[in-house]
């Protein structure tokens, strides 16, 4: 293996274990933060892997991404995105949420990696979930075996 891939796959792991222990921090003090608040509050619930996801205008399945700017496998993940964005609209939504930019939102999802990518039904519930990059055609496949079918509606967003 040539030095450069090597250095570069050295970084993305780096980038990854970095963005891990800030996350984990981040998740700690949230916790103690959470435990510190008496009962009955509106504080954040601890994630059960049942969220639900916020609720759109229209009640389409949702792929949610939550990464950062600068971590490589997210950069990685940009292009894929964009064209799900683009192929599938009003079909399913895909949104994205930088962790590093907005460290509550890796919280409210209990995120401890990145890139993570969430995937909701039509009405907000959690269906799976995956750590690390997609590729797109395991994005699709992922969709299939999840019994959502997204070639079946019409593509209102063209």
């Amino acid at each position: 293996m040539k030095t450069p891939l090597k250095l570069a796959i050295v970084a993305a792991l780096a980038v990854t274990v970095v963005a891990a222990v800030v996350l984990k921090q981040n998740k700690s003090k949230a916790s103690a933060e959470n435990n510190a608040v008496a009962a009955g509050t509106n504080a954040p619930a601890e994630n059960t892997g049942a969220q639900t996801a916020p609720v759109a205008s229209a009640k389409l399945p949702k792929l949610l991404d939550l990464g950062a700017g600068k971590c490589i496998p997210c950069k990685m993940m940009v292009p894929i995105l964009e064209e799900l964005k683009k192929e599938y609209a009003g079909r399913m939504n895909v949104e994205f949420i930088d962790v590093w930019q907005n460290p509550d939102a890796g919280k409210q999802y209990g995120i401890e990696m990145i890139p993570t990518q969430i995937f909701y039904d039509a009405d907000g519930k959690e269906l799976f979930r995956h750590t690390g990059f997609f590729a797109k055609e395991d994005i699709l496949a992922k969709w299939k075996g999840l019994g959502v079918d997204l070639a079946g509606r019409p593509n209102h967003g063209e």
